[in-house]
């Protein structure tokens, strides 16, 4: 069975809920490290022949459109991760609904193709956010990529849908592919991205995979480029959120090359367009938390 590979196009000092990290007034003047650190990991992919979905920040696409027709070129998904990195539960209704089609229309101007999926900042989609299916769907979106099914910190959201599924509202539907999580001891835990991916050893990594996969369930991997720079500037933080944003920065490159060698990874859109049928069949009548 497939899997899914993401990254989600951020630079160093795109930190959230943090008093030190810059506002978006001031991102123009600080030194960037996406560029480098981007196209390290499109060499990675392309050295092991794999596609995978990228979802942009909108603001690092209007800054450095190379990058997105870099990334078309090369054969991957080019997605939206919005525009200001804002988190979904700090916005209005209107305000995420401006952000995230700002976002798809920078990135549409740039590779001339629609983009179909989205990504929210920090997973922020939530209960208290009962809206956001509805606002995405108008936005232009058919895939969502933003429910984190376990608790963390910034938001959650706590569903019986793990698998990727057909999210049904008033304004239409769309495919949900939710963050993987699986459950140990009773509690749904993540392993496959981020900090988790950072800080757990691979070989637990790749049993806790083979677990998701045996349930039938795709695993979603995900990771930012500055997770591939050992050496980037630090923001100031507290010692227990400095663990978690810079732990194991100099083990990620190495795991990442040992997901795509023991795991058949593609895109969010080509797994969709490989499985839409088995999501309206087994769907189709269910309901999900916070739909209208």
């Amino acid at each position: 069975m497939k899997s899914i590979f993401t990254i989600d196009i951020e630079d160093w000092f795109h930190i959230l809920d943090l008093d030190s990290a810059p506002e978006l007034r001031q991102w123009d003047r600080l030194p960037s490290r996406v560029e480098g650190n981007f196209r390290k990991l499109l060499d990675i992919f392309d050295e092991m022949g794999v596609r995978v979905t990228c979802f942009f920040l909108g603001w690092v696409a209007e800054r450095f459109p190379n990058l997105v027709k870099d990334a078309a070129g090369r054969g991957h998904e080019t997605a939206s991760h919005g525009y200001s990195h804002a988190l979904v539960y700090r916005m209005s209704e209107d305000e995420f609904l401006d952000d995230a089609v700002k976002s798809r229309k920078i990135i549409e101007d740039i590779t001339g193709e629609p983009v179909r999926g989205y990504r929210a900042a920090g997973f922020s989609a939530t209960e208290d956010t009962p809206w956001f299916f509805e606002k995405l769907i108008e936005a232009g979106y058919s895939y969502d990529s933003s429910v984190f099914p376990a608790s963390r910190g910034h938001g959650g959201m706590d569903i019986d849908h793990y698998a990727p599924h057909l999210v049904k509202c008033g304004a239409g539907e769309l495919v949900e592919i939710p963050l993987t999580v699986i459950d140990v001891i009773g509690r749904p835990h993540c392993f496959f991205g981020g900090g988790y991916l950072r800080l757990y050893p691979y070989f637990l990594i790749r049993k806790m995979a083979l677990k998701v996969l045996d349930e039938h369930r795709p695993v979603v991997f995900y990771v930012h480029p500055r997770e591939v720079d050992p050496d980037q500037p630090r923001l100031s933080m507290n010692m227990k959120r400095r663990f978690k944003t810079y732990v194991n920065l100099k083990t990620t490159e190495d795991k990442i090359r040992k997901i795509l060698r023991d795991f058949d990874v593609t895109t969010c859109a080509s797994y969709i367009n490989e499985n839409v049928g088995v999501f309206r069949e087994v769907c189709a009548e269910e309901e999900y938390v916070g739909a209208v």
